[in-house]
């Protein structure tokens, strides 16, 4: 079919013939008139609509000149078109495969775009411009990986815009003449923006109620608080169409497909497959007992070494860079373990799905924002068919499966469904917490740690370097999965808050190790602690009158008490 009036002015005859043709096509093959995709540039293939909409789209905002095969109107695909696919650089690897392993980008850069989805033609067509020589006569660089060089290093610095737009200027100069180095940021997104994926900006219940999504899309009001979906001014007037609070959601569906039609990263993420753990140690994930029961309990998602294994992670972080403020926002990020560990905690595979905005943060109800995840781990636990395998050269059915979270405490708390603070605050130990309120200190601690060391330690008999009584007590059995759900679902609400949304997940409470905790917080904070008390750093020291007196209340270290002198307060140094 002649393409050539996707380039003509729209304004003349070619144009609207042109039009008409597309659209008698399109619903010639697709048998319908009110669910086609419209390609025009806004839309890019990703909205449905009926003939007459797409017919104002096309006029108005013009045709995506780079749908040059109408694949999403069932036009077969011609492969003649594609053969610079298969150009080799001289490292071996693909262009193609080079571009869009190494890409570093901000979601948030440039707008809303197209998904390839798994067909590696389409996206080498997208990128065929970009397989030129940066300059003539170089074999290093092409077009797109020198633009994503430089891209990467405006990332990693924090470079503004205008300062990257005067490196593009000084990298043109000192290049020979004929390069295709854009002279302005605007014409670096330009190029770029074709590799972007696309994201959904959700509109959210201020109180973090509800998602306006599915049946609540076209509802204006909370059914659950009642307060208004649109943003309240200075003046206490509704501003319509202006959302009190939004969250950006990145699908990981697409990018997956995506992480497989590089043939390096394809490569990469059977590397679990093929290691051997020698020494009985686990160094990876892969040795874990949770990695091993997906293997046993479901061996049709285990026998394909493709099937990926997920963690999540989230917490809150301040994004102004104000300590004075208490502006709360939330990434929540998966990180894939199928890579070898030098790469899965790589930035450019720590791979961010929900953007949750402030400024306060959204506690126990952040089970609403992860809905829309949610629902596509379920569709990744059934499977999606027809990705790409650039490795192997062939289509296959992917399937993932989230194995725990990795957070802080309190987090750990708002992800679970654990009660994380108060007397009844260890999930292990749950309702027969050993916990005592300071007297002095005010604060709740948790003793009789004694317990979990071996039964047959010295440290469980000694009397005077603790609180004057052995310890022969046995440590706690974690709560299985299922125990959890089912203490859940029958009300028993005294060490768990919610039913965590997690268990919607057909594997998750199955699992051993649900949720870990993160090692800045064990290793690094509570290492602070003990050096600066054994130390007495300042602002570090843990050790007081408060914590002297506690001691001699519980009956530990009472040789350790205060002396009172005349002037001042001695406390005697430690053993």
């Amino acid at each position: 079919m002649d393409k050539s009036w996707m380039h003509s002015d729209r304004r003349s005859k070619a144009y609207e013939f042109g039009v008409e043709a597309f659209l008698n096509f399109a619903v010639e093959n697709l048998l319908t008139t009110t669910h086609i995709r419209c390609p025009c540039v806004k839309c890019v293939n990703l909205k449905v609509f009926g003939v007459g909409i797409i017919r104002d789209h096309v006029y108005f905002n013009g045709i995506d000149q780079s749908y040059k095969n109408w694949t999403f109107h069932e036009e077969p695909w011609e492969a003649s078109t594609n053969a610079s696919r298969n150009v080799e650089e001289d490292d071996g690897h693909s262009r193609y495969s080079f571009v869009s392993e190494e890409i570093d980008m901000d979601d948030n850069d440039f707008g809303d775009f197209g998904d390839f989805g798994s067909d590696p033609y389409e996206f080498a067509n997208v990128i065929g411009d970009g397989d030129q020589p940066v300059y003539p006569g170089c074999r290093k660089y092409t077009k797109l990986s020198a633009l994503v060089k430089l891209y990467n290093l405006k990332a990693k610095h924090g470079m503004s815009d205008v300062c990257f737009t005067e490196l593009l200027i000084l990298q043109g100069d000192l290049l020979p003449e004929g390069n295709t180095i854009p002279t302005s940021m605007y014409k670096a997104k330009k190029t770029l923006c074709a590799l972007r994926l696309s994201y959904e900006k959700m509109h959210a219940c201020p109180n973090d109620c509800i998602l306006y999504r599915k049946e609540y899309e076209d509802s204006t009001n909370c059914p659950t608080c009642g307060i208004s979906r649109w943003k309240q001014g200075k003046d206490s007037i509704l501003k319509e169409g202006v959302p009190a609070k939004v969250v950006w959601y990145f699908p990981p569906i697409p990018r997956f497909k995506r992480m497989f039609q590089s043939h390096e990263t394809a490569k990469s993420l059977t590397w679990h497959a093929a290691r051997k753990s020698i020494d009985g140690q686990m160094s990876h994930p892969a040795d874990s007992p949770s990695w091993k029961l997906l293997d046993d309990k479901w061996p049709e998602f285990g026998n394909e070494p493709r099937n990926l294994r997920l963690a999540l992670s989230s917490d809150g972080f301040n994004p102004h860079s104000s300590l004075s403020s208490r502006y709360s926002c939330w990434p929540v990020i998966l990180v894939t373990y199928n890579l070898p560990p030098w790469l899965c905690m790589k930035r450019k595979f720590m791979m961010l799905t929900l953007l949750i905005s402030g400024p306060k943060q959204p506690g126990n109800d952040i089970d609403v924002y992860l809905e829309p995840l949610i629902d596509d781990l379920k569709s990744l636990w059934v499977g999606i068919r027809g990705v790409y395998d650039a490795h192997n050269g062939e289509y296959f059915t992917l399937r993932a499966a989230l194995m725990w979270t990795i957070n802080d405490f309190p987090a750990y708390g708002n992800l679970s469904g654990c009660v994380v603070k108060g007397y009844k605050a260890c999930p292990i130990c749950g309702d027969d917490t050993p916990s005592h309120r300071l007297k002095n200190g005010h604060k709740i601690c948790y003793i009789g740690h004694r317990k979990w060391l071996p039964i047959n330690h010295p440290y469980r008999r000694q009397r005077a370097a603790f609180n004057g009584k052995p310890k022969y007590g046995i440590p706690p059995e974690p709560l299985t999965g299922e125990e959890v759900l089912h203490m859940v679902e029958n009300g028993d609400r005294v060490c768990w808050k919610k039913k965590s949304i997690f268990f919607d997940l057909e594997y998750w409470k199955y699992l051993p190790v649900r949720h870990a905790l993160d090692v800045m917080h064990i290793e690094k904070n509570v290492c602070d602690s003990i050096i600066g008390t054994l130390l007495e750093i300042p602002g570090k020291n843990k050790d007081g009158i408060a914590a002297r007196l506690d001691l001699l209340n519980m009956g530990v270290k009472t040789d350790l008490q205060p002396e009172y002198g005349e002037r001042r307060t001695r406390l005697p140094p430690g053993p």
